[in-house]
């Protein structure tokens, strides 16, 4: 069986969930999804802890069985194949490396069950392709925890496999770390041309490596599409306040009045251009992201144009590129506004009077349930604890 490593590598087609389902006892993990993720992309499935981004991805890899739906691969539907004979590939959280076998060997193992004998070259191949070279006799236990992450990369991709699954790849390793394995999983993902399909509840990590970004929650996508769509134009106060954070206005929707949609809230008049809003009549939220709110000492200093809100800053708070600053509104919601650090930067002690403004460009309008009157301003997600459901 000499050196047939690449005997995977035929065209893959889109990879395709159809009315996909998942139901353990009377909970539904994944609801009716249907989903297309273009061969060749890097697609990244973010979402909170128990939304059914785990289960999607392990119905996919063949590690849960659906109740119902398809997963096809091009036209072949796979939904009912083993795990090891679909061209499927998984990088886990935990790297699971084989303690006592060398870094050649690791890389070597998926070859080695083909019966695949002479693997040097195509170990070596991979290696360099995730910047291990010369590291083929180290012992995993010798390799820091990015290193070990590249192995497990390269273990899986050096299958072939027509689909690499990451699910939360990075979550075990530092800030630091993780950013730069961002960046190499992208150039790997560029270079080799594989589907990559993404699992994790980060959303700067999503929003860094993917093409696309389907935002799931409770067994749905609430929205899909490229990183900078879903964040400066997004469809739900879900996704507003889970891909960033947003300040969201409880107000009511007049009408489409010209090019502009007129909104009031808390007693105060506002607009919103017409291509940004989702609804031009009812309930809604207005919206507008932290760092497009600015803040000034007076109301003659806000820009001609702009809309504002006065208020009084409650809380400031320096971490290096921003000052980040909370705002308490005259009806006593709190807004939250980023200040770049500049040099040039006027900084507001807590106390201080303020004008927060905004040009109604990068506002947007949402649906709001009518029963949801409160204002909502996101706080920094925090991420689930180790082994939660996913």
């Amino acid at each position: 069986m000499g050196g047939k490593v690449r005997e995977r590598e035929t065209p893959a087609g889109d990879l395709r969930l159809v009315d996909l389902t998942k139901r353990f006892g009377i909970f539904t993990a994944v609801d009716d999804l249907s989903l297309t993720i273009p061969q060749g992309s890097f697609f990244a499935l973010l979402g909170a802890s128990g939304c059914g981004k785990t289960t999607t991805l392990r119905m996919i890899a063949g590690l849960e069985e659906p109740t119902s739906g398809q997963v096809l691969l091009g036209d072949r539907d796979i939904a009912r194949l083993r795990p090891y004979k679909r061209p499927v590939n998984t990088v886990f959280q935990s790297y699971a490396l084989f303690p006592h076998l060398d870094i050649a060997e690791n890389v070597a193992f998926g070859l080695r069950r083909r019966g695949i004998r002479s693997v040097d070259d195509e170990v070596r191949r991979m290696l360099s392709l995730v910047q291990l070279d010369g590291y083929e006799r180290r012992r995993p236990a010798q390799l820091s925890g990015g290193q070990q992450q590249r192995v497990a990369l390269a273990r899986a991709l050096i299958n072939h496999p027509q689909v690499l699954l990451l699910d939360e790849p990075l979550g075990a390793l530092d800030l630091k770390l993780r950013r730069q394995m961002q960046i190499e999983l992208k150039r790997i993902q560029t270079e080799v041309g594989i589907t990559f399909v993404h699992v994790t509840h980060d959303q700067e990590e999503a929003m860094t490596m993917a093409d696309t970004v389907a935002v799931m929650n409770a067994g749905r996508i609430e929205q899909l599409g490229a990183p900078a769509d879903l964040y400066e134009y997004p469809a739900t106060a879900f996704v507003a306040n889970f891909l960033g954070q947003s300040n969201l206005l409880a107000g009511e929707a007049a009408g489409p009045g010209g090019d502009a949609v007129p909104v009031s809230a808390h007693g105060a008049r506002f607009a919103v251009p017409r291509e940004r809003a989702r609804l031009d009549r009812g309930p809604v939220y207005l919206g507008v992201r932290p760092e497009k709110l600015h803040l000034v000492d007076s109301l003659d200093r806000v820009p001609a144009g702009h809309q504002s809100v006065a208020g009084v800053v409650s809380d400031a708070s320096y971490v290096g590129v921003s000052t980040q600053y909370l705002v308490r509104t005259g009806w006593g919601s709190e807004l939250s506004a980023f200040a770049a650090n500049t040099g040039s930067e006027v900084r507001f002690p807590v106390g201080a009077s303020v004008v927060a403004h905004w040009n109604p460009r990068n506002a947007f309008l949402l649906p709001r349930e009518p029963g949801a009157d409160a204002d909502r301003t996101s706080p920094l997600l925090d991420e689930p604890p180790v082994g939660a459901l996913s």
